[in-house]
């Protein structure tokens, strides 16, 4: 492990699955000092041997109940399908462990609501892992807004699509899953329309559906107060731009391909003056979430401020609205 500057207080990590997300998490994790995987969980003990194995976790497990009651594990990182998010972070919550929930936090907001209502009730922390909020152009964003650089805020456009081959089997297109665009790709841009305007006051969703009944593409448009809208987009068939920008008065910001990741971003103000912003980043960034966790816990704090609980419910209550209005509702619901 990579040692850094002295920061938050290490923290001992179980991972809950073994995907594509739990190997990049425990392989940039490795570039931090704020923790190390410890353990891993999997349904086949043989895949969380194999995954303990790849990551150095020095402990593997097909028994959730019996890893999560050791006390030398802090906290627990949930990355498993959507569908089986609330089930597993119930347990780590109960087991009195620090939780990071990967995204979409639940299937729904009434899950998410009853995740936080545990975890305020056992006094445990808790947060969604949307990693892109600790990203560093997006805590340059979030400054330049704060400093009203782009002057009255207008109009947020964000689109994020990614072509799959088309796998009845894969988890993205397996209802039972919580499968689809909107869950899995359209979190990141409804996510950042929320971390610019807000809660917004109008929702409009329209889809179009692929052969296993889930979405394949879906654009939503929403409304705020004072006129302000946010133009969203997502798809599984194609590839999107998958930039993001927000325009005001007086500026307008626009972020590179793949927005949501570790980015560089141009500010051009209404006079055509223009300004660059470059982040180089060591690893992919999925570490920044779990440092914000380390220091979070190392502060006595039960939820981020940057990723506040009530604010990754209001942003479940959207995709809520967007897929009462395509009509999209998965069998565990």
């Amino acid at each position: 492990m990579t040692t850094h500057s002295q920061g938050p207080a290490p923290l001992r990590w179980a991972i809950i699955g073994t995907g594509g997300i739990a190997s990049a998490f425990a392989e940039d994790l490795r570039l931090s000092d704020a923790g190390e995987v410890v353990a891993v969980v999997s349904r086949s003990a043989e895949r969380a041997e194999a995954f303990a194995a790849k990551t150095g976790a020095a402990r593997f497990s097909a028994d959730q109940a019996e890893l999560l009651a050791s006390d030398d594990i802090d906290a627990v990182y949930v990355a498993v399908p959507h569908s089986g998010h609330r089930d597993a972070a119930v347990a780590a919550i109960e087991a009195g462990k620090a939780v990071l929930v990967e995204k979409p936090f639940t299937i729904n907001r009434a899950e998410a609501e009853e995740l936080v209502k545990l975890a305020r009730a056992k006094g445990v922390f808790l947060m969604e892992a949307m990693w892109t909020r600790f990203l560093p152009h997006m805590v340059r964003i979030r400054e330049l807004l704060a400093q009203g650089r782009l002057g009255d805020l207008r109009q947020v456009n964000a689109a994020l699509g990614v072509w799959f081959e088309k796998d009845p089997a894969h988890r993205m297109f397996d209802p039972h899953l919580g499968g689809g665009a909107l869950l899995d790709l359209g979190v990141y841009p409804v996510s950042f329309a929320s971390m610019v305007l807000g809660e917004p006051t109008t929702v409009l969703g329209a889809a179009q559906f692929g052969d296993t009944g889930v979405d394949a593409q879906t654009t939503v448009v929403l409304q705020y107060g004072q006129g302000r809208q946010s133009v969203l987009a997502t798809s599984m068939e194609a590839w999107l731009p998958n930039r993001a920008s927000i325009s005001g008065t007086d500026a307008r910001i626009e972020v590179d391909h793949m927005f949501f990741t570790p980015k560089s971003f141009t500010l051009t103000t209404r006079t055509g003056a223009v300004e660059r912003y470059d982040f180089p980043v060591e690893g992919s960034g999925l570490r920044l979430q779990a440092e914000e966790v380390a220091r979070c816990v190392r502060d006595g704090l039960l939820e981020s401020p940057v990723m506040p609980l009530d604010e990754t419910c209001q942003i479940m209550g959207t995709m809520d609205e967007v897929r009462a209005q395509i009509g999209l509702r998965y069998p565990s619901e």
